[in-house]
């Protein structure tokens, strides 16, 4: 099943930052997208899932085209069917690390996972408020929140940024058995190629040009 489709995709600020990109995401898949700092990355990210209108082109999320969808439509599936981890955690920050899972539970009628918590080796902070967090701590449990929702496509943006190199590669390995087991799929930008590897895909964005490289 397609889960994202983006077609003839085109952005500019004061510069233009692509032109005519094209990228589909299948269950089960994961996909890369490396490049230097500036080229467009989190731009792109930030319009394949919602947060941004692209100059022209379309998006089809989930077997619907965004341009049609109304505001509340797209809160909808932001809600209940995207998960996105950003470099800004954006934890809620008067909480514990349990109460920022809890919310995402709440929101989504889900359960928090426990084997999730030990998974990313927060359990022995999970109690605490999250400004007493390291931030690779606080990195976790984003990605732990945004898990608990068992979101159907997951955007991530740097996610392992603020992780040590043999944590990272468990983030991914992580990531790698959710969609294999949820039916769902993952868009990821990374400056790290290594990591990028790890994906079914991966595509270097450069001269406004999406280019396959795996």
């Amino acid at each position: 099943m397609i889960l994202l489709q983006a077609e003839n995709i085109s952005h500019k600020f004061d510069y233009p930052l692509f032109n005519n990109i094209n990228l589909t995401l299948k269950t089960n898949e994961s996909i890369a997208i490396i490049g230097v700092s500036g080229s467009g990355k989190s731009t792109l990210l930030h319009i394949l899932s919602t947060l941004l209108k692209p100059d022209s082109g379309k998006v089809t999320l989930l077997e619907r085209e965004l341009n049609s969808l109304k505001t509340k439509e797209l809160v909808d599936i932001r809600r209940n069917r995207l998960g996105m981890i950003f470099q800004s955690h954006y934890l809620f920050k008067g909480f514990s690390a349990y109460e920022n899972l809890e919310v995402a539970a709440l929101l989504s009628n889900e359960k928090i996972d426990d084997t999730l918590i030990e998974r990313l080796n927060i359990q022995k902070v999970i109690m605490q408020k999250v400004t007493e967090l390291s931030g690779g701590q606080q990195q976790r449990v984003s990605i732990a929140r945004v898990l608990t929702k068992k979101p159907n496509i997951i955007f991530a943006d740097e996610p392992t940024g603020n992780l040590d190199s043999e944590t990272a590669v468990d983030v991914m390995k992580l990531f790698d058995e959710y969609i294999k087991n949820h039916t769902a799929g993952m868009i990821l930008v990374t400056h790290d190629e290594q990591l990028a590897l790890k994906c079914s895909h991966v595509y270097r964005l450069e001269d406004e040009k999406l280019i396959q490289v795996k």
